[in-house]
């Protein structure tokens, strides 16, 4: 019995835990009070539904904190909708759409991925969802439109082109007044017609505005009237205006142009030519029979404007009737250059306008610093001469509505007979001018100075040379140094007495400067290694190591006193050959500096040879006492010092004279530098040769030797003289001369 109960206890458990059993496992999973958009795990855990996250994860079990929802569209990986698609987020989850001014191809206006993006640009210009005035055209962009003004229009004040909210007008002919003060009936009928053709001006007869403008600008130069009787300093008052209005005037109008290429043409010879482009990468060129400009693309357009831009170049032929006597006006560097170029040029004298005068305009009006020059091709018949040169000029406008001929911003790359190319960091009036100097007469003083001392120095360094060359008792190093110095100062006098003149020929004459120049720095080379060997002379006074000294001089002299100059003048030659020769002279070229090819290493080898020279006085000073054998023949610090002071001007210092020829004491420094450097030779000779014990006996032994010869050979004519008479004078007596026995 007792086991047939026990049998049944499972059967009961089953029955009374069936009931109860969820009852009881749900009360303990909840538990734990979730927040909300999340749900029990179990008793001390909650998780956020998908969509969502709490600050500590998905899963978590303080009962304070709260699941936020996930922003899927932002960072740290946000989803990708694809191009022309916008993600937006939603409460626990996300969606993309089209971005505005772009429709979904599928007609679904929303969807979860880029797979699903068939997003494309809508033209609302031409389905008419645009909001442009009807002042405007409406220009559709990807995503979006712009509302332009129509050609011919201009945007009305305090309105922007190209913007939605865009609102234009008819574009208006610019204002142009005639000077005040000027009072002329031709000048006064022109004004009058101007404002005619402004009072009639529309957009849509553009074209008719401008050649009427040029026109009536050539019937003005062509029949001037009553202008020509004007003072000069009203014909220039006129002449500033003009253009510059004519230019202003054309600015405005053009802007009603369609895009293109348009020239036109007045019957006095005025020609304008304009060009009307869009945005582009490329050059632009404007030709015309005298005259061709060419300028970039970004000097022309203002930054961040996509319109279309105007371009324009007028040749007035005839402005020259109006510039007589004007002034010309050289900037300090072109001043310093003219005057290089053609050495004693006094002022000025005349000048001649070669080209006809242009205008040069663009739509910007800011000009007077353009990003890249403008380059400007004159045509013109006359070759400038000798004595003259040729300007880039531009007309500047003074304070009182006068002018002036101006080359600041504007120069000369290259001239020939029949052209010259110019280029200028501003836009204005231009011109190609030639002006004709007067030159001053070379000083007949210094001009016999100078061929009298180079000669005496040429005589002189002939001598030293073979005084070095052939006498044994002074050959060493110093003496090799001076026979280079001397040959190479020889070889430089000598072309420059005989060719530094001689410009007919171009390429001749290049060949020379050339060969000066090098001569000219070798010889400096050479002075600088005499310096050094004078110095390390000095200075074995206190250290003992001639024989050091001789063996580097002897490796290093060659190499540097002939190699350095030859690699300056190779580089000057390789980057600047058309330098070589100036119209006056068979120099260097002042230009771009050309000149500190010689100027730069004369001035670096003037200054460490004068570092030597008062150094090596210091050390004769101060260690005169303890002199070694090699200058054992200098017997006294007056001679020790007076070879050191003749260095310097042996050691070319004296060039700084030509420094200081400016001024009051310009010609007083002129007659000292053409005294001193011409003479340099002699004091090469004087100190090395004539004050030297060791030459002066050689220089005997010499003269005894000639003496000794002559007297050996007037001997011998005496002697040869005295037998024939005594052979005559047996003829006489005998029949048979003794002289045949004899």
């Amino acid at each position: 019995m007792r086991n047939k109960y026990l049998s049944l206890l499972p059967g009961l458990l089953v029955l009374l835990l069936f009931p109860m059993g969820p009852t009881a496992q749900n009360s303990k999973a909840c538990a734990l009070r979730c927040p909300p958009n999340s749900s029990c795990v179990n008793g001390t855990a909650c998780r956020c539904t998908p969509g969502f996250i709490s600050s500590s994860g998905e899963i978590f079990t303080d009962p304070l904190e709260s699941c936020d929802d996930i922003n899927e569209c932002g960072p740290p990986s946000p989803v990708y909708c694809g191009s022309s698609a916008d993600c937006q987020n939603t409460e626990g989850g996300y969606h993309c759409t089209c971005s505005p001014g772009y429709e979904p191809v599928s007609g679904a206006t929303i969807f979860r991925n880029e797979s699903e993006n068939t997003c494309r640009d809508v033209d609302e210009c031409s389905s008419g969802w645009h909001q442009c005035h009807n002042s405007t055209v409406c220009v559709n962009t990807v995503g979006s439109y712009r509302c332009h003004c129509r050609q011919g229009w201009e945007p009305k004040p305090g309105f922007q082109d190209k913007q939605r909210n865009t609102i234009c007008k008819e574009i208006s002919f610019p204002t142009w007044t005639a000077p005040s003060g000027i009072k002329s009936q031709g000048l006064s009928h022109f004004y009058k017609r101007i404002q005619d053709l402004g009072r009639n001006f529309s957009s849509a007869s553009v074209l008719n505005t401008v050649q009427d403008l040029v026109q009536e600008m050539g019937d003005l130069l062509e029949t001037p009237g009553d202008l020509k009787t004007l003072p000069f300093s009203e014909q220039h008052f006129v002449v500033t205006n003009l253009p510059f209005g004519l230019e202003n005037v054309l600015r405005g109008v053009s802007k009603a142009l369609p895009k293109g290429s348009f020239t036109f043409n007045s019957s006095a010879g005025i020609e304008l030519s304009l060009e009307v482009q869009a945005p582009s990468y490329r050059n632009i060129t404007l030709i015309q029979k005298q005259t061709k400009m060419m300028l970039t693309w970004d000097t022309v357009h203002d930054s961040g404007d996509s319109g279309l831009a105007v371009v324009g170049l007028l040749s007035t032929s005839g402005m020259d009737r109006f510039l007589a006597e004007a002034p010309l006006v050289l900037d300090a560097e072109e001043l310093t250059t003219l005057y290089e170029t053609h050495r004693g040029l006094l002022q000025e004298n005349s000048h001649i306008l070669l080209s006809d005068v242009i205008s040069a305009f663009i739509t910007n009006k800011d000009t007077e610093n353009l990003r890249s020059p403008v380059t400007f091709v004159f045509q013109h018949s006359v070759t400038p001469g000798p004595r003259e040169k040729v300007h880039c000029v531009y007309w500047e406008h003074g304070q009182n509505g006068s002018g002036h001929w101006d080359t600041r911003g504007c120069w000369v790359t290259s001239t020939r007979d029949n052209s010259t190319t110019c280029q200028c960091s501003h836009l204005s009036i231009f011109a190609v001018l030639m002006a004709h100097y007067s030159v001053q007469e070379e000083d007949p003083t210094l001009t016999v100075i100078t061929y009298v001392g180079l000669s005496l120095s040429l005589l002189c360094l002939l001598l030293a040379a073979l005084t070095f060359l052939l006498c044994k008792a002074i050959q060493n190093t110093s003496t090799s140094l001076h026979l280079q110095l001397s040959l190479c100062l020889f070889l430089a006098h000598l072309l420059f007495l005989t060719a530094i003149d001689r410009t007919e020929n171009k390429v001749l004459c290049a060949i020379i400067a050339g060969a000066l120049h090098y001569l000219y720095l070798a010889s400096f080379t050479w002075m600088l290694l005499v310096g050094l060997h004078l110095f390390l002379s000095a200075r074995n006074l206190m250290v003992v190591n001639y024989s050091t000294i001789n063996r580097f001089m002897k490796k290093a002299m060659f190499p540097v006193g002939y190699g350095v100059p030859a690699v300056i003048v190779a580089i000057s030659a390789a980057s600047r050959p058309h330098l070589y020769g100036t119209p006056t002279s068979c120099w260097l070229h002042s230009e771009k500096g050309f000149k500190w090819g010689f100027l730069g290493p004369v001035c670096a080898i003037f200054s460490v040879n004068l570092a030597f020279f008062l150094m090596t006085l210091w050390i004769l000073k101060s260690k005169l006492c303890s002199l070694n054998s090699e200058v054992s023949t200098l017997q006294n610090t007056r001679m020790l010092t007076f070879k050191a002071t003749a260095q310097l001007f042996i050691l070319g210092c004296t060039w700084f004279l030509g420094i200081l020829q400016v001024g009051p004491a310009a010609r007083v420094m002129a007659y000292l530098f053409t005294i001193i450097n011409s003479l340099q030779g002699v004091f090469i000779f004087l100190v090395y040769c004539l004050l030297s014990q060791q030459v002066r006996e050689q220089y005997r032994k010499w003269l005894k030797r000639i003496r000794k010869t002559k007297a050996e050979s007037e001997n011998y004519t005496l002697s040869s003289r005295t037998m024939s008479d005594v052979c005559k004078h047996s003829e006489e007596l005998f029949t048979e001369p003794l002289c045949k026995e004899v």
